[in-house]
């Protein structure tokens, strides 16, 4: 099946969601005027058609291989990403004194968006380096970023971040890699790194000259926990006096996973000091390396979000086509007997409907996001707070989504969904560790309860659900929704809810804030389409009043069914023992 960028409907979202527009007026974010915005919508998704989309069938099924330390990208790989840095795609909001364009966030996450929809398990790579590059912007010396930027942010090299360990999973405060301050000799003030580490996406591959590695392990006698944990850039090969790959560096990778889905992407166990000569230098302080990987699982949360969109985008597609070309059995009701395309029966209708709304959602979710972190960028009152609260939401209920539209997807081609040579199968599995890596979902909801319920003292909450109050007017469902999230929020903030009782509704809350978020959005949406379309006759607009009516009549009332299970206490979760549980 072919894949064709939404173009419009990007646009749309960036307009009247990002409020695109509005950012370019400031100097910060000049150059994103509307010609350079509808310039690059255009061209990232002609791109994207062209080179990443062809390659997706190829990396699902030959996948990156391993071969005594090396891993090989399928055909084509290489050519097509030598493309998208010569293209400049990958230095779009990259800081312009270090070469990058300097335009806003929000069209960074247009690019891995479209890339993305082209070939999920491809635009992994660049989506990590984007982070790397951040962390190292926010926290690395003059001398890091001036050595490390210039090729991060052109694309010339990846970058790569390294948290977990085998015993140690989601808890990064278990880790036991060591960094051993080096005294004198030519790396003298850096650091001995070693230690393994796994599920380092990219962490070995054929594209780039050079990979950098941000690291993180405990210096002698360090704290326990997360408090005594370091961060350290370790490149794959040392740079020479020019600031060019040289020597290489003690780093290896040991394998890579067999993974049911994202196949083209290699997702590395490393090893680092097997020799003992693995160098690294400190970056954002001693003890100072969760605050520095914060800044990178951020932008990596958000951008795993705009995943949940990519998915749902190309298993709709794909979906569609499929459902105006299959023809079986007479439409139900109509009188002619006549077999027709499934596209006309109400089930698949249905079908369709539901996964386009609720991508769309998803999308105005992330555009909201992103814009969220520009205007943050900006310095504007509140926004930091917003885009905090709605980076769980994002990373969440956009990977969710992603799920259940690529599940959908199989089911709309029925028996022939599970069936590998359509393609329908690869994006339910590639889909599928979207809302574990980054934090796991549960870790999301755990976060919008404990650490962002009371943001601001609580007032960022209460501003959101207040803003979707607003944006409802009159409609009901919506209203009824955001009333609900605050009775949840209320409950979770008293002393009436234990800790175990807000962590057991965690998910469910944040599934619908969420989805009231998406609502107000959606509203939004339908009320400028309604305006637009004044009578005329524009098919975009006319899908945009269906779809955004279907999530507000359909989808905002289901999420009201969540409020017992967001309010119904951790009593029931530990009313067994453990091991009554397990048996």
């Amino acid at each position: 099946m072919s894949f064709t960028a939404p173009g419009r409907e990007q646009n749309f979202v960036l307009k009247h969601i990002a409020g695109i527009g509005e950012l370019a007026g400031h100097d910060r974010f000049a150059g994103a005027s509307d010609d350079m915005v509808e310039a690059i919508v255009e061209g990232i998704g002609q791109f994207a058609a062209g080179e990443f989309a062809p390659l997706n069938r190829i990396g699902d099924t030959v996948g990156a291989r391993w071969n005594n330390g090396k891993v090989t990208m399928p055909e084509g790989f290489k050519q097509a990403y030598t493309q998208f840095v010569e293209g400049g795609w990958a230095s779009i909001d990259g800081p312009e004194e270090f070469g990058g364009q300097g335009l806003p966030y929000s069209l960074s996450a247009l690019i891995l968006e479209t890339c993305g929809a082209a070939n999920f398990a491809f635009t992994l790579c660049p989506m990590l380096s984007f982070g790397a590059i951040e962390a190292i912007h926010v926290h690395g010396t003059e001398a890091q970023k001036t050595q490390y930027l210039p090729n991060l942010i052109s694309g010339a090299w990846t970058g790569t971040m390294n948290l977990t360990e085998p015993q140690a999973g989601s808890d990064v405060g278990a880790l036991r890699s060591t960094a051993e301050p080096i005294a004198d000799g030519e790396h003298a003030g850096k650091y001995r790194i070693k230690g393994q580490k796994i599920y380092i996406t990219f962490g070995e591959h054929d594209l780039t000259d050079n990979i950098i590695h941000l690291v993180l392990a405990r210096t002698p006698d360090a704290p326990e926990g997360t408090r005594g944990i370091s961060l350290f850039i370790v490149p794959k090969f040392h740079l020479d006096t020019d600031g060019k790959a040289g020597a290489p560096n003690d780093v290896t990778c040991v394998s890579i996973e067999h993974k049911i889905g994202i196949h083209a992407s290699p997702t590395c166990v490393m090893a680092y000091g097997e020799q003992g000569d693995c160098i690294g230098e400190m970056i954002g302080g001693e003890y100072g390396g969760m605050k520095a990987m914060f800044t990178m699982m951020n932008n990596a949360r958000i951008n795993v979000g705009s995943q949940g969109v990519q998915i749902a985008e190309r298993a709709t597609q794909q979906a569609s086509q499929f459902a105006a070309e299959r023809i079986q059995s007479a439409r139900a009701g109509s009188g002619n007997k006549a077999p027709v395309a499934i596209i006309e029966h109400p089930d698949v209708r249905r079908m369709l409907l539901r996964s386009k709304a609720l991508t769309q959602a998803a999308r105005a979710l992330l555009y909201y996001a992103t814009s969220s972190v520009d205007r943050a960028t900006l310095g504007i009152e509140g926004a930091k707070a917003r885009a905090e609260i709605l980076t769980p939401l994002i990373k969440g209920y956009g990977t969710d989504i992603g799920n259940e539209v690529a599940s959908l997807g199989v089911q709309v081609h029925g028996g022939m969904g599970f069936i590998e040579e359509t393609g329908a199968g690869q994006h339910f599995r590639d889909a599928r560790i979207a809302p574990i890596y980054e934090g796991t979902n549960g870790i999301q909801a755990a976060d919008l309860v404990g650490r962002k319920l009371g943001l601001d003292g609580g007032e960022a909450m209460t501003a959101l659900i207040a803003e979707i109050r607003s944006e409802a007017q009159d409609d009901q469902n919506l209203l009824a929704l955001a009333h609900a999230c605050e009775d949840i929020r209320q409950w979770m903030a008293s002393g009436e809810a234990s800790i175990d009782d807000r962590l057991a509704g965690s998910y469910a809350f944040m599934t619908m804030l969420a989805t009231a978020t998406c609502g107000m959005l959606m509203k939004k949406q339908l009320r400028i389409a309604l305006a637009e379309l004044a009578g005329g006759d524009d098919p975009f607009l006319k899908a945009k009043l269906v779809t955004t009516r279907y999530y507000l009549d359909h989808l905002v009332p289901e999420a009201m069914g969540l409020k017992a299970a967001a309010m119904g206490g951790a009593d029931i979760l530990y009313s067994l023992s453990s091991a009554e549980l397990a048996g």
